[in-house]
Formats: structure tokens, C-alpha cells, sequence
């Protein structure tokens, strides 16, 4: 009986542009504005978000793919959340407390990654009983 089962299995992670390609859907499926969504990405330029947004996302920072990381995992936890994917979709427009009286939506659009961090933070830690 032999141990070896194959060569090892390494992590890859997503290609650049399904990453893209992903968070653009979440961006449509949520409603977000072009504007709206170049802030979330980190404010790239203009020329070249709608690059991306056509599906010529060859390099992209990793600054950027984190930032897309973040926003993915705040779909997926809401959509574990809510049997209802207009409730999923729709809570992102929704005040809440836990960010000072903002919608999530506008703490993501402060910019900064760790805002987006928040709030898949605080996404997770609703789930977290249904993980």
C-alpha cells in the first residue's frame, strides 16, 4: 500500500480578472454606481476601472484584490444571512447602529479598506451561528 496520493495541491488564487469579473457582479447586483464602485476598489483611475469593468484586468494591485476579497465575503455572509436575496442585496442600503447611524454602503465608500474590513466584520459575526 502506498502513501503517495498524488502530487500536493497548491492554493491558487483567483485570476485578476474573475475577481473582477465577480465584483462587478456583486456591484450590479447591489445597485452601486460606478463612482461608488472605483471608491470601493481603492480609487483607481478612471481609464482604468471601466478597463476592468470590460473584463482587461491584467494587473491589478494587491491592495485592490483584497479590497475585492473583503466586498465577496460580505455578499456570501448576506446571503447566508438572508433566505431572501433582495433582503441580502438590499441591507448594504439599510441604516444600522454599529456604524454610527450610516448604511453600510456609506462606510464602505469612506475609502479606506478597513472600513470595508468593518463591515465584513460585523457581517461574520452576525453568520457566525450558521457557520
Amino acid at each position: 500500500m502506498s502513501l503517495h496520493q498524488g502530487p500536493a495541491r497548491r492554493f491558487h488564487p483567483p485570476l485578476p480578472a474573475n475577481a473582477l469579473r465577480g465584483f462587478f457582479q456583486i456591484m450590479d447586483a447591489w445597485g452601486i454606481s460606478a463612482a461608488d464602485a472605483r471608491i470601493i476598489l481603492g480609487s483607481p483611475a478612471e481609464r482604468t476601472y471601466y478597463a476592468w469593468r470590460k473584463g482587461d484586468g491584467v494587473r491589478v494591485p494587491e491592495d485592490t484584490l483584497r479590497r475585492i476579497g473583503y466586498v465577496a465575503g460580505i455578499y456570501k455572509a448576506l446571503q447566508i444571512l438572508y433566505s431572501n436575496p433582495e433582503l441580502a442585496d438590499g441591507w448594504i442600503r439599510r441604516l444600522n447602529r454599529a456604524f454610527g447611524g450610516q448604511t453600510p454602503l456609506e462606510r464602505m465608500r469612506a475609502g479606506d479598506v478597513t472600513d470595508l474590513a468593518a463591515v465584513r466584520n460585523y457581517v461574520d459575526a452576525a453568520r457566525a451561528p450558521w457557520s
